[in-house]
């Protein structure tokens, strides 16, 4: 099979798809692999560290998507890209077609075949190749939170950690998954004080045992959302719920109750976003304000760390990509439920019943396109 790498080129997306050690395997299993040129750069990964391990050197996008019967990315395609795709082309890659409707309707209308990364599924609920990002994003919220809490960048001059005579920051975090256990891990080692909120009672029980001691747990409802964002200094937006929108926790109204300067980090941008008020942001321009409150909605928050997110990504993508080129996407999907269930679009229908019910579009069964 010919695999194809296009450059990243969301705004200051510089992740790749596939490193150089994933290529060598790809080749070694007898695939043909091509990256675009200087697709690698951006995570630390020259041209020459390709062409090492036998993949190609292709010089322009077009020419990477004209010939790959399979596409691997690390974003959606951005409009530009649309183009591109087409009929029986496999596209793997993080799509969150449920925040993107012009998106969804573009890839129905090219007849490829979509497998997002963020809804391949484990028996146990385990979203394999969304968890290394969310690691990466969670730890990375309560960083660019302290930054932006900083009198220069708009916030309220608050220092998370604070120090001898005087008391630490306030973090609440909503959301007690991979983003939230991982936001609460940084924030209560800084020394802040955490509130974590979650739906699950035998969650918020695990995270009791394993979290620190400044570090309190909460269940998530209207009532205790409120409360605690009236004291905070930095509440993080951490509900994920596979393959559909997040549900807006906190309306333009609830600002009123915050402290001016505070700072919201909303993860779930990318599918929506947990607050009313949140919207798509770049790491060009990442922050605005609404009501006296700072919000930051980087919606590829892991492209600012690219080396380690990139070396992160690839060590989930790559087993799954191995199974895909070497069975076809079909025989993979039909032998592995997990992979399965990340098939969104297939040839025109949508077979993910999230992506159907955000759009009022009807769905395919998957066993129909298998």
């Amino acid at each position: 099979m010919r695999i194809g790498v296009p450059k990243e080129i969301k705004t200051n997306e510089n992740r790749v798809a596939v490193v150089p050690a994933g290529a060598e395997a790809l080749v070694s299993a007898g695939h043909e692999v091509v990256i675009e040129t200087g697709a690698g750069v951006g995570s630390g990964f020259a041209n020459a560290a390709y062409t090492a391990v036998g993949a190609k050197i292709a010089e322009t996008a077009a020419a990477v998507w004209a010939g790959a019967e399979m596409i691997m990315k690390v974003k959606e395609p951005v409009e530009i890209e649309w183009p591109h795709m087409r009929a029986g082309q496999l596209i793997y890659t993080y799509f969150h077609f449920a925040a993107d409707e012009p998106l969804t309707r573009a890839v129905i209308a090219s007849g490829a075949i979509a497998i997002a990364y963020e809804t391949v599924q484990l028996p146990n609920g385990e979203l394999p190749l969304l968890t290394p990002m969310s690691e990466v994003a969670g730890r990375m919220a309560v960083q660019e939170g302290a930054k932006y809490l900083e009198k220069v960048f708009g916030g309220s001059g608050i220092l998370l950690a604070g120090v001898p005579g005087v008391a630490p920051g306030k973090v609440v975090i909503i959301g007690g998954g991979v983003v939230g256990v991982n936001a609460a891990k940084v924030a209560a080692g800084l020394g802040a004080h955490v509130v974590i909120l979650d739906v699950s009672l035998p969650r918020l029980r695990y995270l009791d045992d394993i979290l620190p001691a400044n570090v309190d747990t909460a269940y998530s409802n209207r009532h205790n959302i409120l409360t605690a964002i009236e004291h905070a200094d930095l509440v993080i937006g951490a509900v994920l719920v596979p393959g559909t929108k997040a549900p807006h926790l906190v309306k333009r109204a609830d600002l009123a109750r915050m402290q001016p300067g505070a700072v919201i980090v909303d993860v779930a941008v990318d599918q929506g976003g947990i607050f009313e008020t949140i919207r798509p942001t770049t790491h060009e321009n990442p922050t605005y304000f609404v009501d006296g409150i700072l919000h930051y909605g980087v919606a590829n928050m892991p492209g600012g760390v690219p080396r380690t997110s990139t070396l992160a990504l690839t060590n989930a993508t790559l087993p799954y990509a191995l199974k895909l080129v070497r069975h076809g996407w079909k025989a993979a999907c039909k032998a592995d439920g997990a992979l399965r269930l990340g098939l969104n679009v297939v040839e025109g229908k949508i077979v993910y019943p999230g992506v159907a019910e955000a759009f009022g579009i009807p769905v395919t069964p998957v066993e129909q396109v298998l």
